[in-house]
């Protein structure tokens, strides 16, 4: 198959000459060089391009979008879902969930997400922003974290935990408490797949700004097991933790209880090639399935310490800055 309007875009490497879709995970072994996508509830498409080239990014231009963003849960829902999350803490059956909500915006237009894409590498530079366009999917990811990065049979992970305000120098223990725990989780998952002795904390609560915002973010490094796909590998540590909770299984139940699907967003984007990869985690992203409807999400990582009307304000902190460039009231 050949598709000259698929294009994928991230740190600038450009793949174009889109030549395979599937959502087969063993063909990732095969040397070529594929974008992903795997949202977090599983569902995953693998796009082999042909052509792969150092490149800036170029988009036509964005209209801001007009009009109010929808939640897919109100203040006080969210509110009461944060409260449930501590009732469960509580009880023993989890330490730490991380709460989503995901905001829309239909437009009359059809949308391409390329012009936005340009404007938030203009105004919201990130190292690990990307850009995917396969079939009737788009995406324009700011996202901060990486998920993974590869080298070889080296593996590194840096999940974010402890979100601030750009004038803020001074993280809480609530903060603290809660990247500790995701790291341990990171260090589990790590553990799954690395050879046995190899998994080490290499950084712990590093301060990375970011525009508006400053986060606290952690080093987890391994070696692969020996012989192992990339299929093991991504059934094995996927969703991220930084995005699910502690015990992963538990946080996961509680968010499919409580949220509708997140689809892209705080799932896995980025590249393989061979024993080189690039993962974000997908967050701080705007997705399109249809060029009308447009959605963005945002999310509070809670613990028993958190405080329910402080976490709906973390996830309008986190979304603020980015909703103002493509458009729109929160």
């Amino acid at each position: 198959m050949t598709d000259g309007d698929s294009l994928f875009w991230m740190g600038g490497i450009e793949a174009a000459s889109l030549t395979e879709v599937t959502d087969d995970a063993s063909r990732l072994d095969d040397g070529s060089f594929w974008a992903i996508i795997k949202n977090f509830e599983g569902n995953q498409i693998f796009a082999r391009f042909d052509e792969v080239r150092n490149s800036t990014f170029t988009g036509g231009g964005w209209n801001p979008i007009e009009g109010a963003w929808t939640s897919s849960l109100s203040r006080t829902q969210y509110v009461d879902y944060v409260e449930r999350i501590r009732s469960e803490i509580a009880d023993g059956s989890v330490y730490q969930v991380n709460a989503c909500r995901v905001l829309s915006s239909q437009e009359q237009a059809s949308i391409s997400l390329r012009g936005l894409f340009s404007e938030i590498q203009e105004r919201n530079h990130s190292e690990l922003a990307a850009y995917l366009k396969v079939g009737g999917l788009e995406i324009a990811s700011a996202s901060p974290e990486r998920f993974i990065r590869r080298e070889g049979c080296e593996i590194l992970t840096s999940p974010i935990k402890g979100t601030i305000r750009e004038d803020e120098d001074i993280f809480g223990e609530k903060d603290r408490a809660e990247n500790l725990m995701i790291v341990d989780l990171m260090r589990n998952d790590f553990g799954a797949i690395c050879a046995p002795g190899t998994v080490e904390v290499k950084e712990l609560f590093r301060h990375e700004k970011h525009p508006t915002i400053t986060h606290l973010v952690s080093d987890v490094i391994g070696t692969l097991q020996e012989r192992i796909t990339w299929r093991e590998i991504l059934e094995s540590i996927a969703p991220p933790g930084s995005v699910s909770g502690a015990p992963k299984s538990s946080a996961l139940r509680i968010i499919s209880e409580n949220e509708s699907n997140r689809g892209p967003y705080c799932g896995i984007l980025g590249w393989i090639q061979g024993d080189r990869a690039e993962l974000s985690v997908a967050i701080r992203t705007f997705w399109s399935t249809d060029s009308r409807t447009l959605h963005f999400g945002t999310g509070a990582g809670i613990t028993w310490a958190s405080d329910a009307n402080s976490e709906w304000e973390e996830t309008e902190l986190k979304a603020r800055h980015l909703i103002s460039i493509a458009g729109g009231d929160l």
